[in-house]
């Protein structure tokens, strides 16, 4: 609580934490992540234990990458919605695991509501996932 300001009363949050409304829209979109790749995971776990599934705000702007780790960028337009990063060595010389990186504000940019937001998540995920495994998405997706 903050300081009874102009006699109006103590300040304090708006919702308690345990509402979800109290979620941050970063909070949420992990949620929506989470609950996109469940289903996913549950049918493929066995070949997804070596991959990590990453959410970044926004994609690194001016980075060069490699050709190996160009062609795991997923474009809608100019911007990057996701990218996969293949398991490799990190600077220090120790392994990496492969990596799906999400990027929450592309994404959000290109849903008009949350409804459209999940299925686009959930489209870019099987995307992903179909380029590491090898094999087509509707394989990925297919029930």
């Amino acid at each position: 609580m903050r300081r009874d300001r102009h006699g109006r009363g103590l300040r304090g949050p708006l919702y308690p934490a345990t509402l979800p409304a109290a979620a941050s829209r970063a909070e949420k979109f992990d949620a929506l992540v989470l609950d996109a790749l469940e289903p996913i995971e549950a049918r493929w776990r066995t070949e997804l234990t070596k991959l990590d599934v990453a959410v970044d705000d926004v994609p690194e702007v001016g980075e060069d990458l490699p050709p190996e780790q160009a062609e795991g960028v997923l474009h809608d337009g100019a911007v990057p919605l996701s990218r996969l990063v293949p398991a490799g060595v990190d600077r220090a010389g120790l392994p990496t695991r492969a990596r799906i990186v999400l990027y929450r504000r592309p994404l959000e940019a290109r849903a008009k509501d949350s409804a459209e937001l999940a299925d686009l998540v959930h489209d870019v995920l099987v995307e992903q996932i179909a380029i590491y495994l090898g094999v087509e998405p509707d394989i990925i997706d297919g029930e």
